[in-house]
């Protein structure tokens, strides 16, 4: 059994995708549609930056979509690999939704733009901040902020000992130092323009529940695993539900991994820019192997792990 795996905010570099972009007639296209949806040069700014403005929320997010499409779609060129389940890390459940055939590509690079915007506007710059503990249990860091904070949340549970938390940037610098001396390894500041997956949030959750108001979901054609609760999704109305609600809510990767061991999974593919999730794995679970497809360079290695692993079956 395999997955697909999709990243999210944090992967994006300037030149992700380029042998594809520069060689796929396919990629070429989508470059195209991208950019005339977004009416303006997205596929310029991926391949030559400045890193600056790609690294911009409104402009991170549909550009990581477009990788993680462009990768996926030279891979099934290839052969008509059908995934057990498919699961993305934040952002990246947006793509899983899309490869899931849950809304088209139009609709999906409209949908993470104004979510973008709406993220980037939630709060003033500034306000909020978000930092990445390590060496903590994930139940540790969640019983540092409630004993301590009332602006601080777990807003992402990447590995057993890799939380990142969000909240007020006076509190957040507090509990740097807060959660280093009840043990943590080290506790990084991430450079994020605001506060994601916590209340804080709330304006931008209404304003994408409205926005995909308008916008048909269908049943996935294979099960989307949702952030909000690490629970498989059959239906449109799921899906949608947790797309709203992963906004404000923690990202629960380490139980989505785990869901994924339940069902036999045994290698995945990270479809898109960077190997965070990769990485992340061999923390979660070292059963499922991951293999990173990016670029044209990496199809071969893609469609040769999941061959192997059907011939398996």
């Amino acid at each position: 059994m395999f997955a697909f795996l999709f990243p999210g905010q944090g992967s994006q570099f300037v030149g992700m995708g380029a042998g594809l972009i520069g060689s796929s007639s396919n990629a070429i296209a989508r470059v195209q549609e991208a950019n005339d949806l977004l009416k303006f040069d997205i596929g310029k700014l991926i391949l030559e930056g400045p890193g600056t403005e790609l690294n911009l929320t409104a402009n991170t997010q549909p550009a990581i979509l477009l990788a993680s499409v462009i990768a996926t779609e030279a891979l099934l060129e290839k052969g008509a690999f059908a995934p057990a389940a498919v699961a993305g890390h934040s952002l990246g459940e947006f793509s899983a939704c899309w490869a899931a055939g849950v809304f088209g590509f139009a609709d999906a690079i409209r949908i993470v733009r104004k979510r973008g915007e709406l993220m980037q506007s939630a709060t003033p710059p500034g306000e909020g901040s978000m930092a990445a503990v390590i060496g903590l249990t994930t139940a540790k860091v969640d019983e540092v902020c409630r004993e301590n904070f009332r602006n601080v949340w777990p807003a992402n549970f990447n590995s057993p000992e890799q939380t990142v938390i969000a909240g007020k940037t006076s509190e957040i610098d507090k509990a740097i130092d807060i959660m280093k001396a009840n043990g943590a390894k080290k506790v990084v500041k991430l450079t994020v323009s605001a506060p994601f997956h916590t209340r804080f949030m709330q304006p931008a959750r209404d304003g994408l529940e409205k926005f995909m108001a308008d916008i048909e979901f269908s049943d996935p054609e294979f099960p989307v695993i949702r952030n909000i609760d690490a629970k498989t999704c059959d239906t449109a109305d799921e899906i949608r539900d947790g797309l709203v609600k992963q906004v404000t809510g923690c990202v629960e990767w380490v139980d989505s991994m785990k869901t994924l061991a339940g069902m036999e999974v045994e290698q995945a593919l990270e479809l898109g820019p960077g190997k965070v999730l990769a990485g992340l794995m061999r923390r979660i679970e070292k059963s499922i192997k991951v293999t990173q497809v990016s670029d044209e360079s990496d199809i071969e290695k893609g469609v040769s792990a999941l061959t192997a692993i059907n011939n398996q079956e």
